[in-house]
């Protein structure tokens, strides 16, 4: 079989030493080649994404000081396809002048256009991008940028909401709710500090500035999320979306005041890195796209700790459980192909040789998809990032008991048809499963030992039937 080399490696930038060997600057060992990571330092949620003028905004929580949590600042980039990101300067600093780790310090939030201008701070063509934030301690913010993002200005008249004694809040959410005629903030809360109220409160606002509190859900944990999806695509029958940090959501309706859940809280992904969701707004289609950081991740002598989840596609299915949000990478991954194996329609036995049908494909970054009928099989896999020496990382299904797991993470997955479909996506750093058509998903990082970029496709205790199978090699988004 024809032998393909990674392209991870065409990258420019400042020399580095990592792991005995010079490298550059996004290049390094576990260096994310096709997700978001910034240049060095710290990272963790993801902050004020909104598109405007052909650009998508991706800001992110921030420590320019150095590779730890604190001192938090609003980095940021910005795409015109969602894969290839150009890096800005920081764009929020904290508050009053802050030196402090925590106090006053710029906290997650979101962002929006003020299409109408109805703030009234709009100077020059470009329509006003506002970015409602936490400041630590200091309330909730908003500052805006007239120039599409490059430069930022403080409110005059912050804090918009200020945080009252003895409670916590944080991570504002901001949307146009359209047959109410007003914006809605969904915020994080903590009255009284009382573990057992925590949740998402709503507010109301027809300014952006002035805010009118209306209702509180308990139940929740940071960084909330409310919008609505079409069912199976069909836009009279719109269901309203709630979610946590976590990712975890309830269905339900909205009527712009009140939540009203119509279902218990689902799981967004089974893995272990995948935290503190948020979609963009303003896409063009009423698109919903969503965004993680993948948390609690170690980068071990990296120049930065932190990266974000490929971006997905949201939609809303029906499934034999009833609806479920799915999820599935942006299309635009398919600018990133390199070289290309695929296989249809073979029998794979246990214990015959040449059974491997990825044996001879070498890659660090990659995209795996295939249709596999279990047929007799106990239990198959694929296993990646190994060598002769590394035995790999595995991505096994337990026929019997329905299980996927990888890395630790377990998810219940079910055949359609007898069938398990997969969508892998295999970085430097991370591993992300997209199973049955997104409807269950593994988001997890991991550390692979260098030079281990064999992969193994095998079946134990019976056969299976590979009704297709693809990889396409993964290009780096950094190269010159």
């Amino acid at each position: 079989m024809t032998k393909f080399l990674s392209m991870c490696a065409l990258v420019t930038g400042i020399l580095l030493l990592t792991s005995g060997r010079p490298v550059k600057t996004y290049d390094e060992l576990y260096r994310p080649q096709f997700h978001f990571s910034p240049e060095k330092n710290w990272m963790n949620d993801p902050d004020g994404l909104v598109y405007y003028d052909g650009e998508y905004h991706l800001f992110y929580q921030y420590n320019p000081n150095g590779n730890e949590w604190g001192y938090m600042h609003w980095g940021h980039a910005v795409s015109t396809d969602l894969v290839h990101w150009k890096n800005l300067p920081i764009a929020i600093y904290p508050d009053n002048d802050s030196k402090d780790k925590v106090k006053c310090t710029a906290w997650s939030g979101s962002a929006i256009v003020d299409e109408n201008n109805v703030t009234g701070l709009q100077e020059g063509n470009y329509k006003t991008l506002l970015a409602f934030y936490t400041s630590r301690g200091c309330g909730q913010r908003l500052a805006y940028s007239n120039d599409k993002g490059r430069t930022w200005k403080k409110y005059a008249d912050n804090p918009i909401i200020p945080e009252a004694p003895g409670e916590e809040t944080r991570d504002p959410k901001v949307f146009w709710y359209e047959p109410g005629k007003t914006f809605v903030m969904v915020l994080y809360r903590m009255p009284g500090s009382d573990k057992k109220k925590e949740g998402i409160s709503i507010y109301n606002s027809t300014d952006l500035v002035h805010w009118t509190f209306e209702n509180h859900i308990t139940g929740y944990y940071e960084c909330p999320d409310l919008f609505a999806l079409p069912l199976d695509g069909d836009s009279t029958k719109m269901e309203w979306a709630l979610l946590g940090g976590d990712g975890s959501y309830m269905l339900g309706k909205f009527d712009g005041k009140h939540f009203t859940p119509e279902s218990g809280k689902k799981v967004l992904d089974y893995g272990q890195n995948f935290y503190a969701t948020q979609t963009w707004s303003n896409i063009p289609d009423d698109k919903r796209i969503q965004i993680a950081w993948m948390r609690e991740s170690k980068y071990p002598g990296m120049p930065f700790t932190g990266q974000m989840s490929f971006p997905t596609v949201l939609s809303l299915k029906s499934t034999p459980d009833g609806p479920r949000i799915v999820r599935t990478p942006v299309k635009e991954i398919s600018s990133l192909y390199g070289k290309k194996m695929d296989k249809t329609d073979k029998n794979i036995i246990p214990g015959l040789k040449n059974n491997n049908l990825l044996s001879g494909i070498h890659s660090e970054c990659f995209r795996i998809t295939g249709v596999f009928d279990v047929k007799t099989s106990n239990a198959f896999g694929i296993t990646v990032r190994k060598s002769r020496k590394e035995p790999g990382t595995q991505i096994a299904y337990d026929v019997s008991n329905q299980v996927l797991t990888c890395l630790g993470s377990k998810m219940p997955l079910a055949p359609i048809d007898n069938k398990i479909k997969l969508d892998i996506l295999v970085d430097r750093a991370s591993i992300e499963i997209f199973a049955n058509n997104g409807e269950k998903v593994i988001t997890d990082n991991f550390t692979p030992a260098e030079k281990a970029d064999d992969m193994e496709l095998w079946t134990r205790g019976g056969e299976i039937m590979v009704d297709s199978l693809e990889v396409h090699e993964i290009k780096s988004i950094w190269k010159e």
